[in-house]
């Protein structure tokens, strides 16, 4: 029987275009002021993105930076600005399921544009997974564990608080590997912040500090070996640049981390050429995306650089898709820091991501595996249900 004419079916069946792609920016309030030597963050917004598909699958996504421009070139304002306005005309008729080749095409019409780009593309992946019943990191070649060790960043830049609040985590069973963010007061007031958090947690706890490249490369020398001395294990991005870090590396008895000079696979391998660190800070939205964040690990494990899985304090979505793609790495020697939802006073989840015994379960689900709590995500969207209340004496 010739069937050449006949419509394929199944072919028509599994067909999705885009269809629409949506932008909506949420505010929300941090447990504390968050302070790193670039900015104090007193909140987070999220740039929400949703890719609406032809068989009816939406696919979530989310852009968050530090600081707003305080940390780099995107804001979440300038995220959706460039999704509502660039993005998603190149993206509106093309092939939904083919993920790779839709990133590819937005690269060759949108440059740079990163942390958007990751949260297209975690958009994308998230629809497909549904579509698919795919948990995203099986659409990624595969989980290689369900849970992931996660640090806790202490930076209230208070040494008695942060002491309380590492006490806290502790007896929580949240966290046991905390993170300090310095290089906001001279080399030697943060040396001794640091000395005197790691004399109370003692054995019980890791300590390790992020410096956000605010030292210059001799406060560096000097920082990194007094912080060996009192028992810190890591040392994130002390300068501002690659060359810098490999004058650093090996000098000192602590593990350094690169960092901010990580934006995807080609600066990643021109640090392992020159072996310019021993820990690479993986993070989805600085890489460009999960696929290129992948990429990244791949040049890392090559070169012998162990991988530590970063944040840029992500809500939510972000953290989860995070979570998909470390859960896929062989080598993750320094665990995660996917602690951004625990920083912030709301939830926008229907059901919380899972936090317990110094751990986060990776969700199952297809896709993310997550669902927004549509209610809470109206109320804190610019512009929407939220009012300021005024108290009268």
């Amino acid at each position: 029987m010739n069937t050449s004419f006949l419509p394929d079916i199944a072919s028509s069946r599994l067909a999705a275009t885009v269809e629409r792609v949506e932008t909506i920016l949420v505010d929300l309030p941090t447990i504390r002021p968050h302070k790193l030597s670039v900015a104090t963050m007193d909140g987070q917004t999220l740039m929400i993105v949703r890719v609406y598909c032809s068989d009816g699958i939406v696919g979530v996504g989310e852009g968050t930076t530090i600081g707003g421009l305080a940390y780099g070139g995107e804001s979440p304002e300038s995220m959706k600005l460039a999704v509502d306005h660039y993005f998603g005309p190149v993206m509106t008729g093309q092939d939904a399921r083919r993920v790779r080749a839709l990133m590819v095409r937005i690269g060759k019409m949108v440059k740079e544009n990163r942390f958007a780009k990751s949260a297209v593309e975690t958009a994308l992946l998230d629809a497909e997974g549904k579509r698919t019943g795919l948990a995203v990191s099986e659409l990624l070649g595969g989980r290689l564990r369900d849970r992931l060790p996660v640090a806790w960043t202490l930076a209230s830049g208070d040494t008695a608080r942060d002491i309380a609040e590492a006490e806290q985590m502790l007896d929580l069973r949240r966290h046991r590997i905390f993170k300090l963010k310095i290089g906001k007061r001279s080399v030697g007031e943060d040396v001794a912040h640091v000395a005197a958090i790691k004399r109370a947690l003692g054995d019980r706890a890791a300590v390790r500090v992020d410096v956000n490249m605010a030292w210059s490369e001799t406060q560096a020398a000097e920082g990194m070996a007094a912080l060996a001395d009192v028992g810190c294990e890591l040392v994130e991005q002390p300068v501002a640049t690659a060359a810098a870090l490999r004058r650093l590396v090996r000098r000192f008895p602590v593990a350094l981390m690169a960092d901010e000079v990580l934006n995807g696979p080609e600066t990643a391998f021109d640090l392992a050429v020159g072996r310019g660190a021993d820990v690479f800070a993986i993070k989805i939205e600085q890489s460009g995306g999960l696929f290129e964040a992948q990429r990244v690990a791949a040049i890392a494990d090559a070169a012998g650089i162990e991988l530590y899985g970063g944040t840029m304090l992500e809500g939510a979505v972000s953290t989860a898709a995070s979570a998909h793609l470390f859960s896929t790495f062989n080598n993750l020697a320094w665990g995660t820091e996917l602690f951004g939802p625990l920083l912030l006073t709301e939830e926008i989840l229907r059901e919380p991501l899972d936090y317990s015994n110094f751990e986060l379960t990776v969700p199952t689900g297809p896709g993310l595996g997550i669902a927004l709590d549509e209610d809470r995500l109206a109320f804190f969207t610019r512009d929407g249900a939220r009012k300021t209340i005024s108290v009268k004496g």
